[in-house]
Formats: C-alpha cells, sequence, structure tokens
C-alpha cells in the first residue's frame, strides 16, 4: 500500500550563536546592515517536508515513495534513503544546480535567522505522478510552486485521494489557486495559522471548506489537532511529550500518521491519535529525523496512551 509524497528534499544547516541578534543590531542602523555572528555550534540535517514525512511513515513500517527534485550535491541525501530502504525511484537530479538548502542560525533567546535556497526543487514539475506506478494514496506538501500545482493536478487526473499539505508554501497562491486545490484535494492538513490565512485568502469559511473535501485537519500543536469531517468535528487531545527539544518536523510527523491511518482505513480518531503521537515522539529530539522509536516502541506508546492497540 504505498503512499506517494510530492514534496521537498532539503539540506538544513543549523548554527547556533550565543548572545542575541538584537545586541549586534541597531534600531536607527537598520536600513545598512552589515553583521557577523560568531556560531560556535553548527549541524547539518537531512530535511525537507518530502523527506521528513516519507522517513515518520517508514517508522510505521509503511510504505513511502517520495516523488522530488534534488541537486548535483544530493548523493548522501539519495545514500540515505537507499539506507532506510525508501524508494528513491521518483526522485530526480537535476543538473547544474543544489539541492534545497535551509541556513538557519538561531540565538540565545531562541530568535532565528533564516536564508533559504530552493535551487532544485523549483524544478519539481518535472516530474510526473503517473511515473509512480499504482499509490495507495498521496500527499502534495510544500515544494517548488509549479509542482505542486502540477502535482495536485495529476494526482486528481488520476483518480489518486490525496492530502493538500501547503504549508510554508500557502503564501505562493492567490485565493482562487488555493480553492482550485482544494476542489482537487480529497483532504486538506493545515496548522491554526495556516488555516486563519487559508480563510483570509480564499474568503471561505472552515466550514465552507469542510464541505469540499472528505476531510479537514487542523493542528493545534502541543493542544492536539481538531478533524472535520463527516458534518462531524472530533477534536483529539495532544500527547504529552517524553521532553520538548526542536519542533522542526512535528508537522511531518503528523502528516505521516495521516497517511498511514488512511492506507490502513483506520478511524478518524484513531488515525489523529497516531499522527499526535508521532509528533511527541518526534519533538523530543533534535531535527526532523533523528528520531528511531521501532515499530513495536510505537505501538506500546499507543497503547499506553489511549487504552487500545493500533
Amino acid at each position: 500500500m504505498t503512499s506517494l509524497i510530492c514534496g521537498s528534499l532539503a539540506f538544513d544547516t543549523i548554527m547556533s550563536f550565543n548572545g542575541r541578534f538584537s545586541d549586534a543590531l541597531l534600531a536607527d542602523q537598520l536600513h545598512k546592515i552589515n553583521v557577523a555572528f560568531l556560531v560556535p555550534e553548527i549541524r547539518r540535517e537531512f530535511g525537507g517536508c518530502a523527506g521528513n514525512i516519507a522517513y515518520n511513515l517508514k517508522l510505521l513500517n509503511g510504505e513511502p515513495l517520495i516523488m522530488a527534485t534534488m541537486g548535483e550535491d544530493g548523493a548522501p541525501y539519495l545514500e540515505r534513503l537507499q539506507q532506510l530502504a525508501i524508494s528513491t525511484q521518483c526522485v530526480r537530479t537535476i543538473e547544474h544546480t543544489y539541492t534545497a538548502q535551509a541556513y538557519i542560525t538561531t540565538d540565545s533567546g531562541n530568535n532565528q535567522i533564516t536564508a533559504f535556497h530552493p535551487g532544485a526543487m523549483m524544478m519539481s514539475h518535472q516530474n510526473q505522478v503517473a511515473d509512480a506506478g499504482p499509490v495507495k494514496n498521496a500527499i502534495v506538501a510544500p515544494d517548488g510552486r509549479d509542482g505542486m500545482l502540477q502535482h495536485a493536478k495529476d494526482c486528481a487526473t488520476l483518480g489518486i485521494p490525496f492530502i493538500f499539505d501547503p504549508g510554508q508554501g500557502l503564501p505562493m497562491f492567490s485565493g482562487p489557486e488555493l480553492e482550485h486545490f482544494i476542489e482537487l484535494a480529497t483532504y486538506l492538513a493545515v496548522n491554526e495559522y495556516e488555516a486563519e490565512l487559508l480563510t483570509e485568502r480564499t474568503g471561505l469559511t472552515l466550514s465552507q471548506i469542510e464541505e469540499r473535501v472528505s476531510a479537514l485537519v487542523v493542528t493545534r500543536g502541543e493542544h492536539g489537532a481538531e478533524i472535520f469531517s463527516g458534518g462531524k468535528r472530533l477534536e483529539v487531545p495532544g500527547v504529552k511529550a517524553r521532553q520538548v527539544v526542536d519542533p522542526t518536523g512535528c508537522g511531518d510527523a503528523f502528516r505521516a500518521g495521516m497517511l498511514y491511518g488512511l492506507a490502513k482505513d483506520m478511524d478518524w480518531i484513531t488515525t489523529g491519535r497516531l499522527s499526535c503521537l508521532l509528533g511527541a515522539i518526534k519533538i523530543a529530539t533534535q531535527g526532523g529525523q533523528n528520531h528511531a522509536p521501532t515499530y513495536a516502541e510505537i505501538e506500546q506508546s499507543f497503547l499506553e496512551e489511549f487504552g487500545y492497540r493500533l
């Protein structure tokens, strides 16, 4: 039961500055900034929405199939995916480009300055969903603008039920374009902020959006999620994390739970609970792909948290 994951693959370079940015920035000189920050700590993580979702789905013994683009520097990521037994058949290497990269510097007050280079991600529309072969379901996650439009259209044309997950890519689209995504999608997943922006851009209420999809899922961080489906509203409480270390990739972990639940024909309350559990597991480690529970451990955590087995 393969799940197609259309989205980005990226390298995240994360740096820590021991001071505060505000101490180096003069309010009356912001029009001519020329500053340098000493970053004694640095690490490089495998990231991107497609990579993170696939990683979490594999933890559940799911069958992720990534559809993405990377640059000529992508060999380490390809090797990692192969070591994880995640298929790379739909990962295209674009010549003369870099893989998408985020450079994130965090100061002692948890303020961040991020530079993002989209690189090969902007060529994701070169991938065609039809090339993936038979799949159970799909997700169209943040990626190049043209790629997201193309893959949503492809899934709808081929009759593949898919989750539309606009994420940080939402501001790239106009109100009519977002409405078109909603009309094509089977399911819609957004966080609270994205839900607000979506209603503002489209002029649709959440109730009106709910009527156009099989399910609307609004995540609320530590407070869990709301699932609107079939005229009903389900509230899924959050799962208390063992420790809160890094929220990077928590939304992607949640969406992996959704894909798994849908592929297994689970009911929405179980799917939502599993998704929240994955988010809580992920937040206890740095980066989007460094948590490594076994499937048996996830099953046991689910049983302890909710009182029944997956």
